[in-house]
């Protein structure tokens, strides 16, 4: 089962950033750049773990992979 308190930012094919819970088939917001993104994601849950997904292909992680912002 998914936790309650998590948050997904993640690239969308426009270009835009969605914020999205665990299992969910729309995304909670949408915003034009990332750091909008996680701004909204912290106003929909303060207390909620948000993950964002990796803009590009690094030494250590691949996009396949999320940090904390």
């Amino acid at each position: 089962m998914a936790k309650k308190h998590e948050l997904y930012v993640e690239r969308g094919q426009q270009g835009d950033y969605a914020v999205r819970r665990p299992g969910s088939e729309r995304a909670s917001a949408v915003a034009p750049a990332q750091a909008q993104a996680i701004a909204q994601a912290r106003k929909l849950d303060a207390r909620a773990a948000i993950h964002v997904e990796r803009a590009r292909e690094t030494t250590v992680g691949g996009r396949d992979q999320w940090r904390r912002p």
